[in-house]
């Protein structure tokens, strides 16, 4: 009897054990390899295009490591200076090669996270060190539109996204404390000083919507405007924020992340795209069998897409446009496109 009890219970757990994987089982997870994408270089003597934005017609924009913001017009027109900070025409250094990069960004301001708000052409950058800034449609130098919230200085302006509809900039300042050059030691510390801020376009005020949290990045507004996706570097994690109905105000997790993302921004599905600077380290696990520089999350924050690279190729951002993927990276020395 004790035998036949034993067996009906292997059975039972066999049974139950079904029910609770089948379901992730199900869930087929499609990988991409990027390794023979086309590459758009960048000018000599700059890298780093952290983020991309487009106006809807051929135009490609994008910051870069000497403070400006470029836009490619196609193969006839090439790259050519669309927008730069106050200091870049001023000071000398600020377009010379013999500095590195890293050692003028404070002087020469660093551009991270870039949005066009289509309705007026403007765009949205959010200055490592200079600030909040947006320059016209017809670009020129950026005026700078914040520089603090509730009395604390910006550090470290990273990811940025427009509310299409109002115009509405949300952004995060990674941290209260470094500024980006020492972004190591936000990982290092595990320091939870940084902070999610809305510009109002009408008031130009600046709301902090939530603070304390662990090195935010990315950013991105939901396709139905009801709450924001945003990227936590240290903790490998997306998090919502609701923007309205019930829930407006709460901040929940959204997905745990198999990296260390940048940049978010909407797929064509309602759902969005995560790069990875990194995939996710853990202690005595084997070497991953694939390099892993982006996901695709559905609208519930499930992983359905994995994107992957060659050893060494570093991904901040992965934006959709007009059936292609484009890959922004703040180390590299081109822009990647995948058809």
């Amino acid at each position: 009897m004790a035998r036949d009890f034993t067996a009906t219970f292997l059975l039972l757990l066999s049974v139950a054990s079904l029910l609770v994987i089948s379901p992730c089982a199900a869930q087929q997870i499609k990988t991409t390899d990027t390794r023979w994408s086309y590459h758009l270089p960048l000018p000599d003597g700059v890298s780093g295009a952290e983020s991309l934005a487009f106006d809807g017609k051929d135009g490609l924009y994008t910051g870069v490591s000497d403070g400006r913001v470029l836009k490619w017009g196609g193969s006839a027109a090439g790259w050519t200076t669309f927008a730069y900070n106050a200091n870049y025409r001023k000071i000398p250094l600020c377009s010379s090669s013999e500095v590195p990069p890293e050692e003028r960004e404070s002087i020469c301001g660093r551009p991270l996270g870039i949005r066009l708000f289509r309705k007026t052409g403007e765009l949205y950058i959010a200055d490592a060190y200079k600030g909040l800034m947006k320059v016209g449609p017809d670009g020129g130098e950026a005026q700078v539109v914040a520089t603090e919230a509730d009395g604390v200085p910006f550090h470290f302006l990273n990811g940025l996204d427009v509310d299409q509809a109002t115009g509405d900039a949300y952004f995060t300042d990674s941290s209260s404390t470094y500024t980006r050059r020492f972004n190591g030691e936000i990982t290092m510390n595990a320091a939870a000083t940084g902070r999610l801020l809305k510009y109002d376009a009408r008031t130009r005020r600046v709301t902090v919507l939530k603070t304390a949290l662990p090195y935010p990045n990315g950013v991105a507004v939901s396709r139905d405007r009801t709450h924001l996706v945003v990227a936590h570097t240290v903790p490998c994690q997306a998090f919502r924020y609701w923007l309205r109905g019930t829930n407006a105000g709460e901040y929940e997790l959204f997905a745990d992340l198999p990296g260390y993302p940048d940049n978010v921004r909407r797929d064509t599905k309602g759902g969005y795209w995560v790069a990875l600077n990194q995939e996710r380290m853990r202690l005595g696990a084997a070497p991953a069998a694939k390099h892993l520089v982006g996901v695709r999350l559905n609208p519930d924050g499930v992983e359905v897409e994995e994107l992957t690279a060659t050893k060494g190729v570093t991904l901040s951002e992965v934006a959709e446009q007009k059936g292609k993927l484009w890959l922004g990276s703040v180390e590299l020395d081109y822009i990647g496109m995948f058809a």
